[in-house]
């Protein structure tokens, strides 16, 4: 139980700071988009761009869910709850200031792609724990 836990906390963390790279990456690369950020007028591209940094982001936070605690079925699962309804919120808040395909593709692939993410790293199986032969030994 504290090994997912403390997955969960993992997984948490490396979603705030894949976005916050992602995002500070966004901000060299496209022009304006600083500005955008402050007013909320973002370019067809930049909502694209920021669509792909929480789907980046959010497989991130699953496959490091997952390496923290590999048994943990429940895990992931409560990375991209949590995730969901931090930002659930924001979103109802904001909602006439983005299309409506922009939310439903932000909001309704959190929880899925954290527990995709999760998937790149797959649980230990015994069937690999093949003992080594001693010297001299076939």
């Amino acid at each position: 139980m504290k090994r997912s836990i403390l997955a969960c906390l993992a997984g948490l963390a490396a979603w705030v700071v894949v976005v916050s790279v992602i995002d500070r990456i966004l901000r060299l690369a496209l022009r304006d988009y600083t500005v955008a950020e402050h007013t909320l007028h973002f370019t067809l591209t930049m909502k694209v761009a920021r669509l792909l940094m929480a789907a980046v982001t959010s497989v991130a936070a699953g496959a490091i869910t997952r390496l923290v605690a590999p048994s943990s079925r429940w895990a992931p699962t409560m990375v991209g709850v949590i995730v969901l309804a931090m930002f659930l919120p924001a979103h109802i808040s904001i909602w006439s200031k983005f299309p409506v395909w922009y939310h439903l593709t932000f909001l309704l692939t959190i929880v899925p792609l954290v527990v995709l993410g999760a998937q790149i790293h797959p649980h230990r199986t015994t069937g690999l724990n093949v003992p080594l032969l001693k010297p001299g030994q076939s």
